[in-house]
């Protein structure tokens, strides 16, 4: 009965070790969200003004923090809230333009990894869901988990299990991060080993109790 014992457990501990026992990343909370993450070199800035061609564009924020937008030159936007690049550019076509139509979106220039089809870097805005980053990349692959995406910033996962109905706003992601969509879990890709394993176990079981 001992050696049966011993079997049994082994099964169990080996169906313990292929579900891998590594602790969950942090959920998103309140607490780790940031609303108003400021502009950074490698962003985009993509401004529209209805009915004015020639002055709508979208330029890239430059290493030192600064972008040259047509007739208002170059302005400083490193370091700023996104409300705040809306008022400086809105404000400054205004002395030019006469009731203008303006449209500001600041785009963050992130990394879309893991169990997708095309993993890159991409350009989002806090209007997109997770869902539509992990569009640009193709969508998620069979093996993928699109149900724990995880935010993660110089290799330290700063969000987990996020939702890919979750906004890029409610998220404390910025330029330079990854979105990741991990691979699910061995025993989920491979549910036939396992059910074979528990199988063999049992018949072993059976074969001892039998004698």
């Amino acid at each position: 009965m001992r050696f049966v014992k011993w079997v049994v457990a082994a099964g169990i501990s080996y169906a313990a070790a292929a579900c891998g026992g590594s602790n969950p990343p942090p959920s998103l909370t309140p607490t780790t969200q940031q609303s108003q993450e400021v502009v950074r070199p490698g962003d985009l800035i993509s401004v529209k003004i209805f009915g004015e061609a020639d002055l709508s564009d979208t330029v890239e924020v430059d290493p030192q923090g600064n972008v040259v937008l047509p007739k208002l030159g170059q302005l400083k936007m490193g370091g700023v809230e996104p409300t705040a690049v809306r008022s400086m550019i809105t404000e400054g076509y205004a002395k030019y333009l006469v009731n203008p139509s303006i449209e500001v979106t600041v785009l963050r220039r992130v990394q879309v990894t893991g169990a997708v089809k095309t993993p890159n870097l991409y350009h989002v805005s806090g209007t997109m869901t997770v869902s539509d980053a992990i569009a640009l990349a193709g969508g998620v692959t069979p093996d993928g988990n699109d149900k724990k995406v995880q935010l993660i910033r110089d290799g330290q996962t700063i969000a987990g299990n996020l939702s890919t109905e979750t906004k890029l706003a409610d998220t404390p992601l910025r330029s330079g991060d990854q979105l990741n969509v991990p691979y699910r879990s061995w025993v989920s890709r491979n549910p036939y080993v396992l059910g074979a394993a528990v199988s063999a176990v049992a018949t072993i079981v059976a074969i001892i109790v039998g004698h």
